[in-house]
């Protein structure tokens, strides 16, 4: 975990009124070269065990976060307390397309 920088500021991302100590999901921004660097660590950790962090960059981080938006991982989610579809959104795994790059 040596490569973790020690003073990130991670987002806690719980429910709005949520108490407790979760589990919660949450990502901190690391730096790169300039504020749109798409190489930029982005790191991922869970409040249940915070020594365990994953690592990727801005580029995947943003391009995760488009296909939530859209509704990509609704299909995920379906049956959770509380969930509720992405409006518009109409793709599930049987019509997902695959990336054109992994990686």
């Amino acid at each position: 975990m040596s490569d973790i920088p020690p003073d990130l500021d991670w987002i806690r991302a719980a429910p709005e009124g949520a108490t407790g100590p979760g589990p919660w999901f949450e990502p901190a921004f690391g730096e790169g070269d300039g504020e749109d660097d798409p190489e930029a660590p982005v790191y991922i950790r869970e409040t249940s065990a915070p020594e365990v962090v994953v690592t990727t960059n801005r580029r995947k981080w943003d391009a995760f976060v488009l296909g939530v938006q859209a509704g990509e991982f609704d299909h995920l989610a379906a049956g959770a307390a509380g969930f509720e579809p992405t409006p518009g959104a109409s793709r599930t795994p049987d019509t997902a397309e695959a990336p054109d790059t992994v990686g």
